[in-house]
Order: C-alpha cells, then sequence, then structure tokens
C-alpha cells in the first residue's frame, strides 16, 4: 500500500464488489486455460493425489491378502512412482514430459496385469464364474485394479498438455493447425492427431468416455462392497444408483454437445457431493468400530473401504472437466 502510495497509484479498497469481480475474472482464466489445455500442472498433480488414494486402498486390501504373491507389492510400489511422478510434473515442465508419462505407461500395464491375477483369483474359488455373484462379492475386488489405472491415465494425459504460464510468457508458439497461414508460409505440415487434440484441449470426447468407464467400474465396486453389508443405510444406495446414471450421460455426451455441457456437469456434480457424503459415512464406520481412534490401522484395514467413496467422487471430477473442455477436430 506504501508502494502505491508513493506511485500516486490509489488504494484499491476490498469491497464485495471487487472481490466478486477479481473471482469472475480469475474463474474466467481457469475456464480459458482448461478449453485451451493449459492446465499440464494441475492435472499432474491430480493425477499424483488420486494415485495416493488409490495407493493406500490397494495397500491395505493387499495386506489383508497378507501379500501372499509378490505381484501385489507392484500396485503400492508403481502409486508411490505415479504420486512422486505427478508432484515433480507439477513444479517441472522438464518432468511432466518425460518421467510422468512413463510412470504412468508402466502403472497402465500393472492395471491390465491385476486385473488378470483378479479374475483368475474369482476363477479358482469355489465354483467359479458358475456361482458369479457369490465369488464376485467374496473374492478379490474385479475391478479395483482398472480403477486404479484411471490416476495413470490422467497422468498420461497431463503430460501431452501445456503449461499455464505459457499464455502469459509473450511467445507465440507456431500454430499447430495444419491449414493455419503461418503453416503455409513456413511449407511445414502436420496432420490433427489425437495428441495435438489433447494439446489444445480438445478432447471432450475421450474424457466423457473416460467418466462412463470409471464411473462403471467404481459404481460395481460400490454395489458388491455394500451388498456384503446387505445395503443397511440407505445411502448406500445412492452410489449405485448415481453410477448408471453418470455412464448415461458420459455416453450421450460422446454424441451430443448439449448433454456434455448440462447434464454431464450436473449429474457429476452429484456424485462428487456423494462421494464426499459417502466419506464421511466410511470415516464414521471407521470410528465405530472397537477401539476407534485407539486402534487406528486395525480399524481402518478391516473397517469400511475409508477412501473408496473419494475414487468415486474422481469420476464426477473427471465428467465436469470434460464439460469444460472443446470438442475434438481430426482430420
Amino acid at each position: 500500500m506504501a508502494n502505491d502510495r508513493l506511485r500516486g497509484k490509489p488504494d484499491v479498497v476490498l469491497t464485495p464488489e471487487v472481490l466478486s469481480a477479481r473471482l469472475d475474472r480469475a474463474a474466467a482464466n481457469t475456464d480459458l486455460d482448461i478449453r485451451e489445455g493449459r492446465f499440464q500442472r494441475w492435472l499432474a498433480l491430480i493425477a499424483g493425489l488420486s494415485s495416493a488414494l488409490s495407493g493406500i486402498e490397494v495397500a491395505y486390501e493387499h495386506y489383508k491378502g497378507s501379500y501372499s504373491r509378490r505381484v501385489m507389492y507392484t500396485p503400492v510400489i508403481l502409486s508411490g512412482a505415479l504420486v512422486a511422478g505427478g508432484m515433480s510434473g507439477f513444479f517441472s515442465r522438464r518432468a511432466a514430459r518425460t518421467i510422468l508419462p512413463a510412470v504412468s505407461v508402466l502403472t497402465l500395464g500393472d492395471c491390465a496385469v491385476g486385473f488378470y491375477f483378479h479374475v483368475r483369483g474369482i476363477h479358482r474359488k469355489p465354483g467359479g464364474w458358475r456361482l458369479p455373484i457369490v465369488n464376485m462379492v467374496m473374492g478379490p475386488p474385479v475391478f479395483a485394479p482398472l480403477l486404479f489405472g484411471v490416476s495413470a491415465y490422467l497422468g498420461l494425459l497431463a503430460s501431452f498438455l501445456r503449461r499455464g504460464e505459457a499464455a502469459g510468457s509473450g511467445i507465440l508458439p507456431l500454430p499447430a493447425h495444419p491449414d493455419h497461414w503461418a503453416r503455409i508460409v513456413t511449407g511445414e505440415h502436420e496432420p490433427i492427431s489425437w495428441a495435438q487434440d489433447v494439446r489444445e484441449g480438445r478432447f471432450q470426447k475421450q474424457m466423457a468416455i473416460a467418466t462412463a468407464v470409471s464411473a462403471f467400474f467404481s459404481g460395481f465396486e460400490a454395489w458388491y462392497s455394500h451388498y456384503k453389508n446387505n445395503f443397511r443405510y440407505k445411502a448406500q444406495w445412492t452410489p449405485v444408483i448415481i453410477a448408471p446414471m453418470l455412464m448415461a450421460a458420459g455416453i450421450a455426451a460422446v454424441k451430443s454437445p448439449r448433454i456434455a455441457r448440462t447434464w454431464l456437469p450436473a449429474i457429476s456434480a452429484v456424485a462428487i457431493v456423494d462421494g464426499a457424503v459417502g466419506f464421511g459415512y466410511h470415516a464414521r464406520g471407521v470410528l465405530r468400530r472397537p477401539g476407534g481412534l485407539k486402534k487406528p490401522f486395525y480399524n481402518v484395514i478391516y473397517g469400511p473401504p475409508l477412501f473408496a467413496p473419494l475414487l468415486f467422487a474422481a469420476c464426477g471430477f473427471l465428467g465436469v472437466l470434460a464439460s469444460l473442455l472443446r470438442r475434438e477436430k481430426r482430420r
């Protein structure tokens, strides 16, 4: 303030109107960055944080299985690596383009391997796939490894995006569109690829499909997890009901830009709220177990899966992000 007075600048009074104008400007800038694919730092950070939640869930689920196979350690190790890759990608452009995609691809491969082992685990239970409901409910969570792959998918996408600070750097890169006048003059031609679409923030359809797929995985996990508890509370039905709605909105958004801007973000917001409420219920379930906080490690492991509702909320986040993106324009 003192410097402003010395320079002859008037003091700015932070009135509600000024604060509202600043928030509106910040929201508009954020929306523009997302639409143009300039949010690499934040998506890398989100990929890392979601991987941390998935990694914790995997760690104590495999602990219940006593880590009977060495392959059960791989998702725990890779989740930590993806957290480190996401954090480093937030601070370093180079890490976002090298470390993050490498770890993301390895994690996606591990998720496919984990899905195979979970399917085989169900097959080896008494009755195998002749008793699908019983063995899927009582056996290893069949889609959990693929749900973990959502974090790796976000990390891979982040590696193709641009960083937010590039917009204000004053450096104008050569336009990527093949028939732009700058490329015609220089004689450079490049067909539009899916990677270029991602760099320009044009991957709404792809993100809508990811929303639908992740909603299916998470909703299925919620169904058989709550089925074990015989749907004791009415609130346990909410993710089972919301997940198909989010799936339908994601699939419809691929065909309809209007649904992508209206129904998809609306249902996604409901999923986010439901995930937050579910996290509260799961935390309360852990606290109500014998010993409560006096035995945190034991109760978190053998109580309701603490972070599973937040992974369902992450599906809603994908839907909201999809609604802010632009449609693909490939040639």
